[in-house]
């Protein structure tokens, strides 16, 4: 059933066009150019002796990290940093959404020496919070639970002072599974519910929307201690009341933080991208939701799911306390 070595280097086949041929659905477009990328959201990638130590490291233990798998255009500031959010249960996804660059096809078996190497990888990171995703793993019985939970429990035995942030798959179809990652309990618990729901059979056709927003639900009903979380990526083909409808929803199901972020097409054979949002839109967005209620907003060009989560965890935590002490004033 399992296999030791999973790991494979990031290559070319399945992404792109191999990847996007699989998807059961056609993306039309007149222009076979992605449009340039406004001055606002470029960013530099220095490649230093840190970012080079930290590739090694992950190298050396066969790991992957979303940052290089999704090419998050942020890899280069947190490598620099000596942060990363590792993905576990191997790099090909069993799905195939519009907007991700990460790899789809057959899985290979689980590793079942994963927990340790997250877990030495982190303490010789000497990192304070770190963030565990990992690929859909339809192909399994639990979607992976099982094995966030081995890593999550692994991850604070050696390292007790780190705080644990996971984000999860949507586990569809696999009944109570995720509440085995719950049962770890992780002090963030994060579920991208990426775009709204009108777009979900384009962007997301192997998930459900209202499935994603009743996982983040029935985590908080599980344990109100834990942090909830959720991103969502704008520029997909969405207006303004979709957004806010989501922020709703969301709020509904008492998520403590929204990141919302700009759609960078991957190739032109993704999804295509409907339009850059300028900075003033961004600001604009946050202050909408922290009107709505959320302990906290992130929303910028170069916001993603993870990007700042040790700053953004603290101040999660500060934000909560503020709040009970204003509630138990009132």
């Amino acid at each position: 059933m399992y296999q030791k070595n999973t790991y494979q280097k990031p290559e070319q086949h399945q992404r792109g066009k191999l990847k996007t041929n699989k998807m059961p659905i056609e993306f039309i477009s007149v222009d076979t150019k992605i449009e340039r990328k406004p001055e606002w959201i470029r960013v530099k990638a220095p490649i230093n002796e840190d970012v080079l130590h930290l590739k090694r490291l992950i190298r050396k233990n066969k790991l992957h990290t979303v940052c290089e798998e999704a090419a998050c255009p942020n890899i280069s500031e947190c490598f620099a940093s000596g942060t990363a959010t590792f993905m576990i249960l191997g790099n090909i996804c069993t799905r195939s959404c519009g907007f991700c660059n990460v790899k789809t096809g057959r899985p290979l078996a689980v590793d079942i020496l994963e927990p340790k190497k997250v877990a030495q990888s982190i303490k010789l990171m000497k990192v304070k919070h770190a963030v565990i995703t990992s690929v859909d793993r339809d192909d399994l019985d639990d979607g992976g639970a099982n094995h966030f939970y081995e890593v999550i429990l692994e991850t604070r035995k050696n390292n007790p002072n780190t705080t644990i942030e996971v984000l999860t798959p949507d586990f569809l179809r696999k009944g109570d599974s995720y509440k085995k990652v719950i049962e770890a309990k992780p002090d963030v618990f994060n579920h991208n519910i990426e775009t709204v729901p009108g777009l979900y059979r384009k962007v997301r056709p192997g998930s459900r929307y209202f499935a994603s927003v009743e996982l983040l639900k029935n985590a908080k009903k599980i344990n109100k201690n834990i942090f909830t979380k959720s991103g969502l990526m704008v520029g997909l083909g969405e207006n303004k009341d979709e957004v806010l409808q989501v922020m709703d929803d969301l709020r509904s199901a008492e998520v403590d933080f929204l990141t919302i972020g700009q759609y960078l097409q991957p190739s032109v054979k993704h999804h295509p991208l409907d339009r850059y949002y300028r900075p003033d839109e961004f600001r604009e967005l946050k202050d909408i939701a922290k009107s709505k209620g959320f302990l906290l907003v992130s929303s910028s060009p170069l916001t993603r799911s993870s990007y700042h989560a040790d700053e953004d965890f603290a101040e999660l935590q500060k934000n909560r306390i503020n709040q009970t002490n204003a509630q138990s004033i009132s």
